[in-house]
């Protein structure tokens, strides 16, 4: 199993790639590659090229969620290349797609620049994707299996009281902008010896919630996370409290991607096993 971080929002080490707010990984396995979210341009088709990742052998694109820095690039990718992988998104993907962020200007972060409701959801939809003659697969159960070592999960149960949604995350339902609940929200699991390695795209019902559902599911133990957490906007309490969960699970691998935020990844890198920054051009064998 290959994992290849095709862009994200840490620039790569030899400075030869595209990076930006967004995230997408390859993942190729036996009989199976996997590409899981597209990032925001679509300019992780050019890193492909010269990571030496052929993204026309894509057999399955995999969305986490319904935000522009996460399926920027799918126009782009099915527009550039004669594919049809199948789909796999929530049931609630689309109906849950006319997402939008409030912000009072105090956080500058990609998508809060400005005072105000700000549009962060796809620029496609169902029958954009019908037209291209894409299978889509909804997730309806809580799990869906890609093949024998791959398997999507939806449907996070909430744990922990501290991984509090963020309010400023809004669903625009005809006038009314209503708390985003991230129904939609699915993570990636892929399955290993020694135990599951779990893709996050934002984690945005809190990535100990979805951690810990996963468990529950599958009574498998995880010995990697890989992606992004969203704890951005955490302060150090609820950080420190992930780091001790963390710890008490003996995670081995953590590579902290996207929508950490840089104070986290400090703290993670200082004090986890394993922890570093999944950051654009990154490659795991495993």
């Amino acid at each position: 199993m290959k994992i290849t971080t095709l862009i994200e929002n840490t620039e790569d080490e030899s400075k030869n790639l595209k990076y930006e707010h967004g995230l997408s990984m390859f993942i190729q396995m036996d009989n199976c590659n996997i590409l899981f979210d597209t990032g925001k341009s679509g300019d992780f088709i050019e890193n492909a090229e010269k990571l030496d990742v052929d993204i026309k052998t894509t057999d399955v694109l995999v969305l986490s969620h319904a935000h522009y820095d996460h399926c920027g690039g799918v126009k782009r990718l099915l527009e550039n290349y004669d594919i049809k992988p199948k789909l796999i998104i929530s049931e609630h993907f689309f109906e849950k797609s006319n997402k939008y962020h409030y912000s009072d200007g105090k956080l500058k972060i990609d998508f809060s620049n400005g005072v105000g409701y700000k549009y962060i959801g796809i620029n496609f939809d169902e029958q954009y994707i019908k037209s291209k003659k894409v299978p889509i697969n909804f997730v309806k159960d809580d799990l869906l299996k890609i093949n024998d070592n791959a398997f999507v999960i939806s449907n996070f149960n909430r744990h922990y009281s501290f991984e509090k949604i963020n309010e400023n995350m809004k669903i625009k339902i005809n006038d009314k902008y209503e708390i985003d609940n991230f129904e939609d929200e699915i993570a990636l699991c892929l399955k290993t010896e020694k135990g599951l390695i779990v893709i996050l795209g934002c984690a945005h019902p809190g990535f100990l919630n979805m951690i810990n559902t996963i468990t529950e599911k599958t009574g498998e133990k995880v010995i990697g996370i890989i992606g992004g957490t969203h704890l951005i906007e955490a302060d150090d309490e609820r950080i420190e409290k992930s780091i001790k969960y963390l710890n008490s699970l003996d995670i081995n691998i953590l590579g902290l991607s996207h929508c950490t935020g840089e104070k986290a990844v400090k703290m993670f890198n200082e004090e986890c096993k394993g922890s570093f920054i999944n950051r654009t051009g990154t490659v795991l064998d495993l």
